[in-house]
């Protein structure tokens, strides 16, 4: 008797769509189920070195909350602009401001694998700062965080 592991392969998975409301969830608690479904973990047939996840549109990205007394205000986000001395830094706060979607998706970018893999996972992630989105023709299913 042979038994023989499953390995998913590329073009045998159908993705689904889910829509997530995080107005008033924890950034970090909201951006690790977010990742582990963009990963596929939540699937049975999740292989490590394959992309089985699915789509997910994150909407009211900036009403998200953080703990932390002064998380808003010590958390610093760098980029680099490429010439020299061209470091930029920008709190929590003036990001979340400013551009919300950025920082649920760098959120969820640190926790997807490094590579060439887990670029094709992000793109995957669609986010708005507000409750519209331009998704509605994929049909989407609501998923609770």
């Amino acid at each position: 008797m042979t038994t023989k592991t499953y390995m998913a392969r590329n073009g045998e998975l159908t993705r689904k769509w889910f829509v997530v409301d995080i107005s008033g969830k924890v950034l970090g608690r909201a951006a690790t189920k977010i990742a582990t479904v963009l990963m596929g973990k939540h699937r049975p047939e999740y292989t490590p070195h394959v992309d089985t996840g699915d789509f997910v549109i994150v909407i009211n990205a900036a009403d998200v909350r953080v703990t932390g007394n002064n998380k808003l205000t010590e958390k610093i986000y760098k980029r680099y602009t490429g010439y020299p001395s061209g470091l930029k830094l920008t709190t929590l706060e003036d990001m979340l401001k400013t551009y919300p979607e950025r920082v649920i998706s760098e959120a969820v970018r640190r926790m997807l694998p490094k590579g060439r893999l887990g670029r094709a996972m992000l793109r995957k992630l669609k986010v708005f700062p507000g409750s519209e989105h331009c998704h509605q023709a994929q049909q989407p299913e609501k998923m609770e965080i």
